[in-house]
C-alpha cells in the first residue's frame, strides 16, 4: 500500500497466518518401488516468480525507478572489495555456487556456545592435526561428529568437536575513518584477538556458522540460519518492525526532508544484505556504519580495481575501457536507479561518531540503496534449469523425464523417506515463502507457525507435541547448547521465533512482535486434541473463519500453560525452536558443501548417513518425527545421492549467466610473516577468482567442483 511518499506498509494479506493441517504418517522402512512412493514430487522451479514487493517497482511513487540500473548497482556492490573494511566483499563468502569454497583458515571455536571451556579454544581435528587458525582442512577431518558405525546413532562416538567449519572474514580492529581517494582499506586500529591469532600475529576471524548459498535465496521468507533477516525490510537494519528507530530520509512534496518509516514486505534478502558489511567479524572494523561505507565508495568507480569480463551479463555495457571497474560512479548509479526523493535533499542527516562532517541524504540512506540493490541482483540468481526441471514423463506425473534411471530410483527413495516434509516445494526448502511451496488454494494466507508431533510413538520418549516455526527444525546436528538457532533473541530482547512470540501471546495477551497471527483451529495438532476441555477457553483472536474446524478454536488457560511449563521439556506447552535452523534449499547441493549450519558434514553420503541414523544427538527439541533411524541399503544410498546431484544447474557449475561475475581476490589463509599494512596482523594469502562472462568458464578453467574434491585426504 502506497502512502503517497513511496513508503510502504505491509499488505493486509501478510497479517493472517493459517497453519497447515493434517498429520504426517511415517514409515520406518523404505519402499523402493516408484509406484508406491510416498508423497508428491516437488514441482519445477521453472517459471516461479519471487514474491512481489508492493511499492518497490510499482504504484504511483515506486522506490526504484530503473530496475536495470538497480541490478547493475547490486551486482557491483556484491562483488566489490571496497565495500569491506579490509578487502572482504560480500562475494568473498559466496563465490562458489553461491557458497564459500575456501579450504584454509576456515575453523572457528563456535562462539554461540555459552559457558563451555572449549568455546574460546580450538580442538584437535579428526585427522590428528592441531587445527585452529590458518589450518588447511583435510577430508579426514570430517564429519565433525563420528560414530564407529555411521549408520547407527547408538554406536560408539569415536570423535567429536564443537569447532565449526565456516568462513574467514576481517581482522579484529576499530574503525577510525573511511579511506579516501583510491585507497582500498579503511583506517582501522588493530585490536588484540584472544581467539584468532597465530605466532603472536592476529589472523582473520572466522564465523560461527557456515555460509549458505545465495542462489535461490530470493524465495526465502526469512534469511540467515536463525531467520533474523526479517521478511519486512525497514530500510536500515535486518530486524523489520522490531527495530523502533529504523527509517529513511525522504524529501516531501514541500521540499522538506523527514525521517519516515519503511515497511517493505517480501524483502528478506534486503534485510540480510545490510548485516554483513557492518558485522565486525565478517566485513567491517568495529563501529563502522553503512553511511560510512557510502562515504568511502559513492564517488568511486564500482569495482575500480577488479577485472570485468567484456561479456559480463549485467555489467558489460558499463565496463570501463581499462577492463577494470565501471565507467560510472556509485553515486551516479544510485541517482539512476532510485527515486530522487531518497537522495536529492539538502541538509544534515546525522554525523559519524568520529567525524564532524555530517552525512548527506544519500549517505544516510545508503542502507536502503544497498539492501534493495542487492536484493534485486540476487533475485536474478535462480537455478531452474536442472534435469529435475524437465517435463514429467507421460503416464508418470511424479517423474521428470530429464532424470536417468538411477536418479529416478533416488527420487523414489527421497519421497519414501519423507524428505519432502522439510525439503518441499520448488526450492526444496520449507523455509521458502509459503506462497512458493503452497500450490493449493485451501489456505487463504501464509503458514509460518505450526504445532506438530516432535517425537513419534516409535521413540522411547513417547509422543510429544510442540509449537515450531515452519522451515526451522532441530535435527540434532549438534547439542542444542552449542547454538540456539531460531530460539535466540534479537538485539532488542525479542524472540526470533514466531512460535515463541505466540506462546508469549498465549501467556500474556501481548501481541506478537512480528505482524503474524496464528489461528489455533488450523494447527496440525490443535490444543483441543491433547488438552481436556476444562483446560481450554475459546480463542477470541481468530482472524477470519475456521470453517468446519471451528471446534478446534480453543487455547489453553493461562494457569494450565504455566503448570505445563514446570514439567520436563515444558510438557504440552513445548515450543520446539531451541537449536532449530533454517531448512536449506537442496538445489545445487552437490556444489555447496560442507553441509549443515556448522559445516560438519563433507559429502552427500555423510549427509544421507546423518539423516538415516536419526541425527547425532538426543536433543529435547529433536524433530524425531521426521529425523529418525530408518534403514537404507547401499544401492538406495547411491541412488539418493545421484538424485540430489540432479538438482545441479549446469549454468551454476560452469558459471554461465546469470551466475557470471567480476574477478575477485579472496583472503585465503596467511603467510608466516606480518602484514605490510599492520605489523600486528599476519600477511594474507589470496585465492584468485577470475572474471567470467555470460558464456561461462572455458575448458581451461573447467567447471567448479564439489567442495570435498579440493581437499587432501
Amino acid at each position: 500500500m502506497n502512502t503517497g511518499h513511496g513508503l510502504n506498509t505491509v499488505s493486509a494479506n501478510y497479517f493472517h497466518i493459517v497453519v497447515a493441517s493434517g498429520a504426517v504418517l511415517l514409515s520406518t522402512a523404505l519402499m523402493t518401488g516408484e509406484a508406491i512412493a510416498h508423497g508428491n514430487t516437488p514441482p519445477s522451479l521453472k517459471g516461479v516468480a519471487a514474491p512481489v514487493v508492493p511499492g518497490l517497482l510499482d504504484g504511483d511513487a515506486p522506490i526504484v525507478v530503473d530496475k536495470t540500473a538497480a541490478i547493475e548497482l547490486g551486482k557491483a556492490l556484491f562483488w566489490d572489495v571496497n565495500v569491506g573494511s579490509d578487502g572482504m566483499a560480500c562475494a568473498s563468502c559466496h563465490f562458489h555456487a553461491g557458497a564459500d569454497g575456501r579450504t584454509k583458515n576456515q575453523l572457528s571455536p563456535g562462539k554461540f556456545q555459552k559457558r563451555a571451556p572449549t568455546t574460546l579454544t580450538f580442538e584437535a581435528t579428526a585427522s590428528g592435526a592441531d587445527g585452529g587458525t590458518n589450518y588447511t582442512l583435510r577430508s579426514s577431518d570430517f564429519p565433525l561428529h563420528q560414530f564407529s558405525n555411521p549408520a547407527d546413532k547408538e554406536s560408539a562416538v569415536i570423535f567429536d568437536t564443537d569447532d565449526v567449519v565456516s568462513s574467514a572474514g576481517v581482522f579484529s580492529a576499530r574503525f577510525d575513518g573511511s579511506s579516501q581517494g583510491n585507497a582500498r582499506y579503511d583506517k582501522c586500529t588493530p585490536q588484540a584477538d584472544a581467539i584468532f591469532h597465530s605466532g603472536g600475529l592476529n589472523t582473520r576471524q572466522v564465523q560461527s556458522r557456515q555460509a549458505p548459498s545465495v542462489i535461490n535465496a530470493g524465495f526465502n521468507f526469512r534469511n540467515f540460519w536463525d531467520g533474523r533477516a526479517n521478511n519486512i525490510f525497514n530500510g536500515e537494519s535486518p530486524f523489520g518492525v522490531r527495530d523502533p528507530n529504523a527509517g529513511v530520509w525522504v524529501v516531501g512534496q514541500n521540499g522538506q526532508v523527514s525521517k519516515q518509516t519503511v515497511r517493505l514486505e517480501n524483502s528478506a534478502l534486503a534485510s540480510q544484505a545490510v548485516a554483513p558489511p557492518v558485522n565486525t567479524s565478517e566485513m567491517s572494523c568495529e563501529q563502522r556504519t553503512l553511511p560510512d561505507i557510502a562515504r568511502k565508495v559513492l564517488a568511486r568507480r564500482p569495482l575500480e580495481t577488479q577485472h570485468i569480463h567484456p561479456a559480463d551479463s549485467v555489467l558489460a555495457e558499463r565496463r570501463d575501457l581499462s577492463g577494470k571497474g565501471l565507467n560510472t560512479s556509485y553515486e551516479a548509479l544510485i541517482k539512476t536507479a532510485f527515486a530522487p526523493r531518497y537522495w536529492s535533499g539538502v541538509g544534515e542527516f546525522g554525523k559519524p561518531a568520529i567525524s564532524a562532517t555530517p552525512y548527506t541524504q544519500m549517505e544516510a540512506n545508503f542502507p536502503l540503496f544497498f539492501g534493495l540493490a542487492l536484493q534485486l541482483y540476487q533475485q536474478t540468481l535462480v537455478s531452474d534449469q536442472t534435469p529435475f526441471d524437465t517435463p514429467r514423463l507421460a503416464g508418470s506425473p511424479q517423474m521428470p523425464k530429464g532424470l536417468n534411471a538411477q536418479q529416478r530410483r533416488g527420487l523414489t527413495v527421497f519421497l519414501n523417506a519423507h524428505c519432502t516434509e522439510c525439503h518441499r516445494g520448488p526450492t526444496f526448502s520449507g523455509a521458502a515463502h509459503p506462497r512458493i511451496y503452497t500450490l493449493s488454494d485451501a489456505f487463504s494466507s501464509l503458514r509460518l507457525v505450526n504445532r506438530k508431533t516432535i517425537n513419534g510413538a516409535f521413540g522411547a520418549k513417547g509422543v510429544a507435541q510442540g509449537l515450531l516455526d515452519e522451515g526451522y527444525f532441530n535435527t540434532s546436528v549438534a547439542p542444542t547448547s552449542t547454538d540456539p538457532g531460531v530460539g535466540g533473541l534479537d538485539p532488542f530482547g525479542n524472540p526470533l521465533s514466531f512460535s515463541q512470540q505466540y506462546m508469549q501471546f498465549l501467556l500474556t495477551g501481548k501481541p506478537l512482535t512480528d505482524p503474524v497471527i496464528v489461528n489455533s483451529c488450523d494447527l496440525d495438532n490443535a490444543f483441543y486434541q491433547d488438552y481436556l476441555r476444562s483446560e481450554l477457553i475459546d480463542d477470541t483472536s481468530i482472524v477470519g473463519s475456521c470453517g468446519d474446524r471451528s471446534i478446534y478454536a480453543k487455547i489453553p488457560k493461562v494457569p494450565v500453560l504455566l503448570a505445563e511449563l514446570q514439567k520436563r521439556n515444558d510438557g504440552r506447552a513445548m515450543v520446539a525452536v531451541n537449536g532449530a535452523f533454517k531448512v536449506p534449499s537442496l538445489r545445487n547441493v552437490e556444489l555447496t558443501g560442507p553441509y549443515m549450519h556448522n559445516g560438519s558434514l563433507l559429502t552427500l553420503e555423510q549427509v544421507v548417513d546423518f539423516y538415516f541414523r536419526g541425527g547425532n544427538f538426543k536433543n529435547a527439541h529433536h524433530f524425531a518425527t521426521l529425523v529418525f533411524p530408518q534403514s537404507i541399503s547401499a544401492t538406495e544410498k547411491a541412488d539418493l545421492v545421484e538424485f540430489l546431484k540432479s538438482l545441479t544447474d549446469e549454468r551454476v557449475r560452469w558459471e554461465r549467466a546469470p551466475f557470471d561475475h567480476p574477478a575477485l581476490a579472496i583472503p585465503h589463509g596467511h603467510k608466516d610473516e606480518a602484514s605490510v599494512r599492520h605489523p600486528e596482523w599476519a600477511g594474507d594469502l589470496f585465492l584468485k577468482v577470475p572474471a567470467v562472462g555470460k558464456h561461462g568458464r572455458d575448458s581451461a578453467l573447467g567447471p567448479i567442483k564439489a567442495f570435498h574434491t579440493y581437499l587432501q585426504p
